[in-house]
């Protein structure tokens, strides 16, 4: 399992997720599910992958050849991220093909759930989340954020805190806070976590970074929610009833 969290913010996109896969509880590894494609001053897109691991690396080996071999369709080709997101669902349908059956006579599910976001020269930031079948929606100023893999630990904070307006550092705050309290309730979770944030009509990925376990600023972040946790809680009167 994993957790994927992006958001669509009025002055850009905040993305991030996890970098635990696991197959049973003896075979653990560390594996990124954040891919960039980009190309500088035209475009900038960002896609995080959940689900079966070798069905994730499978559809993104696809996009790759397709953009090695110069194909008339590929990423780094589309004029915008609606055509874009429909080349990842096209993939994911492809790998459907070849695979599904495959895996159904080994008792293994065919699952993939992506996160795409970006911005391609000529319209505005936008995020998508592309479903296993290859169809998908996309987040709006009323719901500015999705969750993929384990999500039911981090959104309370996101429903509380995120909105369309939030500033970039705010958002990565609040990423950041869900995935502590994501971490701590799941052990399918765990750092290191891929963040990536990308301010608007920039056409640049503007920062990029891997938070460890020693990370002084995420150390900091779980310090200081916990104790406000803790606070909070102390001050809340007892009920007058019991």
């Amino acid at each position: 399992m994993t957790y994927c969290v992006g958001m669509l913010l009025e002055s850009g996109l905040v993305m991030a997720s996890d970098t635990r896969t696991n197959a049973g509880v003896d075979q653990v590894a560390t594996f990124p599910k954040m891919t960039t494609f980009e190309v500088p001053g035209e475009r900038s897109m960002v896609m995080l992958t959940a689900g079966n691991l070798a069905v994730t690396q499978a559809v993104l080996q696809h996009l790759h050849k397709a953009i090695d071999a110069d194909d008339e369709v590929n990423l780094l080709k589309v004029s915008n991220m609606f055509d874009a997101a429909r080349i990842i669902g096209a993939a994911i349908r492809t790998v459907h093909r070849e695979d599904a059956e495959y895996l159904r006579h080994h008792n293994t599910d065919f699952n993939i759930s992506v996160l795409f976001a970006g911005q391609i020269l000529g319209e505005r930031p936008r995020l998508f989340n592309i479903y296993s079948a290859g169809n998908f929606i996309e987040a709006s100023q009323e719901t500015p954020y999705f969750q993929t893999g384990e999500t039911k630990y981090g959104k309370p904070i996101l429903d509380r805190v995120i909105n369309y307006n939030c500033s970039l550092e705010d958002a990565l705050k609040c990423v950041l806070i869900s995935f502590d309290s994501t971490i701590r309730s799941n052990v399918s979770v765990d750092l290191p976590v891929d963040v990536l944030v990308y301010r608007k009509d920039k056409l640049i990925i503007d920062y990029r970074h891997r938070v460890a376990k020693d990370d002084p600023y995420f150390l900091s972040v779980r310090q200081h929610w916990g104790e406000g946790l803790r606070k909070v809680f102390a001050e809340i009167p007892n009920p007058d009833w019991c």
